[in-house]
């Protein structure tokens, strides 16, 4: 994660949305306290989609072996 001056995020736009395309996430400050942050935007989509999130947990149900669904969902809510 990058962090970058407000002003100088100002100057530099077109860099940052170059980088962000590229997966970056870039946090914005001003006064050195953060502000804002820049993240593409299939990061946020993700991030947002709970059913995408369990067909592509479901998808990958060959990756987790002997693990099932139950024990995964069982071992989240002791926290």
């Amino acid at each position: 994660m990058k962090t970058i001056g407000s002003y100088e995020a100002k100057t530099h736009l077109p860099r940052l949305l170059k980088e962000v395309e590229r997966g970056e996430t870039v946090v914005i400050t001003r006064n050195g306290h953060s502000i804002a942050r820049l993240i593409p935007v299939a990061m946020h989509e993700v991030r947002r989609d709970p059913r995408g999130a369990m067909k592509r947990l479901l998808a990958s149900k060959a990756t987790l072996g002997y693990i099932s669904l139950q024990s995964l969902r069982d071992e989240g809510r002791k926290y």
